[in-house]
């Protein structure tokens, strides 16, 4: 029930966008380090997009994040098809971020990482996740990285 209630939550356009907001009024730090906004170019409008997202993996210089909703997700198609990020996290605003799209062994060995670190979360959020997409949910992972300078 919990989970259900949750996938609704989530396909609520209105709440699930509301810490944008927040981010681009410059207090996405009362997220701390738990949630990260991503701005991306739309594939065909190019016009700037914004998502915040749970971050699933952060470590030196690399922060991981899923696509609970797959790579049929707009914010994901948009990573894929032109690479364009910054993101805002806790102080840092808008810093560009080179974009790798996981595989889908990568992506489950990244998601165990999580599981092993969040159990309780795991628990409900793959439940969320598996009852919108009406089975298993296919979740990617995304990695962020600092861009390599030109040369």
């Amino acid at each position: 029930m919990t989970d259900r209630l949750v996938a609704r939550l989530l396909a609520t356009p209105w709440l699930v966008r509301a810490p944008i907001w927040l981010y681009r009024s410059g207090f996405g730090w009362i997220f701390g380090d738990r949630l990260v906004m991503i701005e991306h170019l739309g594939r065909k409008s190019h016009e700037r997009r914004f998502v915040v997202v749970e971050v699933a993996e952060r470590g030196h210089n690399v922060i991981r994040v899923a696509s609970g909703f797959g790579r049929k997700a707009q914010w994901y198609r948009n990573l894929q098809a032109n690479g364009v990020a910054y993101l805002s996290t806790g102080h840092a605003r808008r810093a560009r971020a080179a974009v790798r799209m996981l595989g889908p062994e990568e992506s489950a060995e990244r998601l165990k990482v999580y599981a092993a670190e969040h159990p309780e979360a795991w628990k409900h959020l793959s439940a969320a996740m598996d009852y919108a997409a009406g089975g298993e949910a296919d979740i990617p992972i995304v990695e962020f990285t600092p861009p390599k300078p030109a040369p």
